[in-house]
């Protein structure tokens, strides 16, 4: 991120702190300090306001049931020359810039947890206010921790769904493979690398080709071997379909708690 962009971080809830510590690992940004503040705690800054008034670019990552009445704290203090990113799920551009001084450029960000280690993936949208020039310093701070795209806002519950809460269907399947491995003699401390290295070398195989995952697919699966067996058994304990409504299902909550925002935000 450039020199003069001072950054500061309101809010150290599990995503905050993910992206918090996972910046804090890139040299880019060890040569500028990154205030931090939330209501337990601040790092060079007393207070949401002094944290606001003091950085030109703040990452807004409150929880979304405490992110109407932060507004009412530091919207006026915002405005023409601030950069206001909020990582806050469900919440739209829209909701936010109703609660800031005018002028103020408001960008979405749906990061995920993988930040930490400098593997996460963000979707980003912008507000009305928002220049290509602070979207793309707000590209520059996530791309520090991983990956970004752009999307429409609209697309951006679906976001949520699928690598917002992604990790966390990841994280069963690798715990139901390093499981499967101790089922079959091996032990736990090699099941897990094995599982952990091969759902990794796959997943990059996928970015580096850029084929179809079933083309992927049909290169391990050799006629009458041990692949499609087990495939065959994922079919029949419907694996594809559960994980497809466990996005759909995960979308659809993002939608509901949007709607429950608007309404307590218009109290």
């Amino acid at each position: 991120m450039a020199q003069h962009h001072k950054l500061g971080i309101l809010g150290l809830g599990r995503m905050g702190k993910c992206l918090a510590d996972g910046l804090s690992k890139q040299p880019s940004f060890r040569s500028s300090p990154i205030l931090f503040s939330n209501r337990s705690a601040t790092s060079g800054a007393k207070s949401n306001v002094e944290l606001v008034q003091s950085c030109d670019v703040i990452v807004m990552a409150v929880k979304p049931q405490n992110v109407f009445e932060v507004l009412k704290e530091i919207g006026p203090h915002l405005g023409k020359g601030k950069t206001l990113i909020s990582i806050v799920a469900s919440i739209s551009t829209s909701e936010i810039e109703n609660g800031v001084a005018k002028g103020t450029a408001v960008i979405r960000a749906m990061p995920n947890t993988p930040a930490l280690v400098g593997e996460g993936i963000t979707a980003l949208c912008s507000g009305k206010s928002s220049s290509q020039a602070q979207l793309k310093v707000a590209k520059e701070i996530f791309e520090a921790v991983g990956k970004v795209v752009l999307v429409d806002e609209n697309q951006m519950d679906a976001v949520t769904g699928l690598s917002g809460c992604g990790p966390a269907y990841l994280y069963v399947i690798l715990e139901s493979l390093t499981d499967a491995g101790i089922k079959v003699g091996l032990p736990r401390e090699v099941a897990t690398q094995l599982a952990s290295q091969t759902v990794l070398g796959a997943a990059r195989m996928l970015q580096v080709t850029q084929r179809h995952p079933a083309a992927l697919k049909d290169e391990v699966t050799t006629p009458a071997g041990c692949t499609i067996d087990g495939l065959l058994e994922l079919e029949e304990g419907k694996l594809r379909v559960t994980l497809i409504k466990a996005v759909v299902q995960a979308t659809k909550r993002a939608k509901a708690l949007a709607k429950k925002a608007n309404v307590e935000g218009a109290k």
